[in-house]
């Protein structure tokens, strides 16, 4: 079975720069793409950072069921689709969910051995400049992303992992380390699976040695 990977961060923490890290350096792992509500930034395409789709279309896509959580972020919504976790189930690769601390609160409780990663700038001013440096949003909006930042800090706790992203390289390859440490953890559904293989070998040899004494 495929092992569940979330990871949060406050808005310009650098999220998305170690997720497509780790993308390029894993190929055993499946990236969910979030759909939302809002509109494209800079560069992004349709299908690889979002899957962008209309109020009504994502209204639609609750009703039906599509998603295994959702939530409002400012004035966007964002979810996550069923559909990446059953390809990640198929196809036997682990799945990284790339959402927000109100949707990772959602998919603890659906999912509660799912891994928790919670990043973060090394300090506000940093997380102001990274904002800046974007180029796309307001004064006011950059504000408004610090105060939820605040808020959204105050969660880390419920992470089984933070992770301070003050150097780029260092931060990838800790993310690295920590989707390898998820691999091996007791709580890996596919570990509880491969112990019962393994353990299943012995009472077979078991067998033999009963038969060879009668």
């Amino acid at each position: 079975m495929s092992q569940i990977i979330i990871i949060s961060a406050p808005s310009g923490s650098g999220k998305s720069t170690l997720v497509r890290n780790l993308l390029v350096r894993d190929p055993n792992l499946i990236f969910s793409v979030s759909y939302t509500t809002r509109a494209p930034r800079g560069q992004e395409e349709h299908g690889r950072e979002y899957n962008f789709v209309t109020r009504e279309e994502f209204r639609a896509m609750i009703d039906r069921g599509d998603f295994i959580e959702w939530a409002q972020v400012f004035d966007d919504f964002y979810g996550t689709h069923r559909c990446y976790v059953d390809q990640g189930r198929r196809e036997g690769k682990d799945v990284i969910l790339d959402i927000d601390v109100k949707g990772a609160r959602q998919l603890r409780e659906k999912i509660p051995e799912a891994i928790s990663v919670f990043i973060l700038a090394p300090s506000r001013e940093e997380l102001e400049k990274r904002l800046k440096a974007r180029g796309d949003v307001s004064e006011q909006v950059i504000r408004k992303r610090v105060a939820e930042a605040v808020r959204e800090i105050g969660d880390y706790r419920q992470y089984d992992y933070v992770l301070v992203n003050d150097d780029v390289e260092v931060a990838s390859n800790l993310l690295c380390c920590i989707v390898m440490t998820a691999r091996v953890q007791r709580k890996n559904p596919g570990m509880q699976s491969r112990v019962d293989r393994i353990l299943a070998t012995f009472e077979t040899e078991q067998e033999v040695e009963q038969d060879y004494g009668r």
